[in-house]
């Protein structure tokens, strides 16, 4: 093990038997110790995982993410601290990047994190990607606040040079449409807002963002956005510019609820804030080609294949620069009336993702109509 320094595995679990074994087998050969809190499982999970080599303690569940993860940080001895859910895997490639890092007089790392969604099995093609940190040196000062979507509080004396990004990624599995059926996460973690809004009383925006978040999976548009423009307000009172996943999650509710003159008037305001987001990119193509205006369109979905997928600093939808942008591409290209060009267009997108079944589909038609 690197520079004689110890690197932790720190855990909080329930009920999690399904993926607990597949999680720690992941990490074993990297870290020194793995820490595992369960808070209440009826399960196999604590066996389970003492079975892998986990030292396991036990902690009753009081409503509260960060309390409980910062338990599991009370128990780490080593020096660095990584951080995975139990439905998450660490990706075999670049896993020595994690420990040369330790070995660094770096203090924080980000690592990519693939959020699968959608029917099994696991699609790459179906990820929305971002960079979180979860790899920090263990000290009192880093520690998690937040009773739902707990948030690390880095000591404000860091600077951007103690950070480090790594390219080993962890692959998230627990947004997958089994997974939430199972846990009916959305109504557990609309609950804990609520509570956290009322015990806070502090009209923070990012309370709003995660219920307007949990309501957009339940299918109620109109009140998320409601509760998503709130928080946007807020951030503007606070003279604070609004997170661009804030925009992200509005455009894709407008996207879908079918407002496309609504979503129309406001999307250049919001790509003047963030002009390298490809994922806005591509929702200002889809509310053009809607509105029957493909031209146009196929200007931002060619600019998304300019900006491609490898911004992980916003939240993006794998493909936004790559295949998804061929894919509409080619529904410009038909709606202008080259079907050749469409067709190139369709065939583009499935050399990048041949699973991508909407493209393979459009490109079928077409071919069909030649015979």
């Amino acid at each position: 093990m690197s520079a004689n320094r110890r690197l932790s595995l720190c855990m909080i679990v329930r009920d999690e038997e399904r993926w607990i074994t597949g999680c720690l087998n992941s990490v074993r050969d990297i870290v020194d110790e793995m820490i595992v809190v369960d808070t209440g499982s009826t399960d196999a999970t604590p066996a389970l995982a003492a079975a892998c080599g986990a030292k396991v303690y036990i902690r009753a569940w009081t409503d509260h993410f960060a309390v409980a993860r910062n338990e599991s940080l009370a128990h780490a001895t080593g020096d660095w601290i990584l951080v995975l859910d139990a439905d998450e895997r660490l990706d075999e490639a670049d896993r020595h990047a994690i420990r040369e890092l330790i070995a660094s007089d770096k203090w924080i790392a980000s690592l990519p994190v693939l959020n699968y969604y959608g029917e099994d099995p696991p699609d790459p093609a179906r990820t929305n990607r971002l960079r979180q940190f979860r790899l920090f040196r263990n000290c009192p000062e880093l520690r998690f606040q937040n009773a739902v979507h707990e948030q690390l509080v880095r000591i404000p004396e860091l600077t951007e040079d103690a950070a480090a990004h790594l390219p080993t990624i962890i692959h998230h599995y627990g947004y997958m449409d089994e997974s939430v059926r199972q846990k009916q996460k959305s109504r557990r973690n609309l609950r804990l807002l609520e509570q956290a809004i009322r015990q806070t009383r502090d009209d923070d925006p990012w309370l709003d963002y995660h219920m307007a978040s949990e309501w957009y999976r339940l299918g109620r548009f109109d009140r998320a956005l409601t509760i998503l423009n709130r928080a946007i307000i807020r951030c503007l009172l606070r003279n604070k510019l609004p997170p661009s996943l804030f925009y992200r999650l509005k455009y894709a509710m407008l996207i879908e609820a079918n407002r496309w003159r609504e979503a129309a008037s406001g999307i250049d305001a919001a790509l003047a804030l963030y002009p390298d987001y490809v994922d806005l990119h591509l929702y200002k193509g889809i509310i053009l080609l809607r509105l029957n205006e493909p031209a146009e369109a196929l200007k931002s979905f060619e600019h998304c294949l300019r900006l491609g997928d490898g911004n992980l600093a916003h939240l993006t939808s794998f493909g936004a620069g790559s295949y998804q942008a061929w894919h509409y591409i080619g529904r410009c290209h038909l709606q202008l009336g080259d079907e050749d060009k469409a067709q190139d267009a369709f065939r583009k997108a499935l050399e990048l993702a041949p699973t991508f079944t909407e493209a393979a589909e459009r490109l079928r038609t077409l071919q069909g109509k030649e015979e």
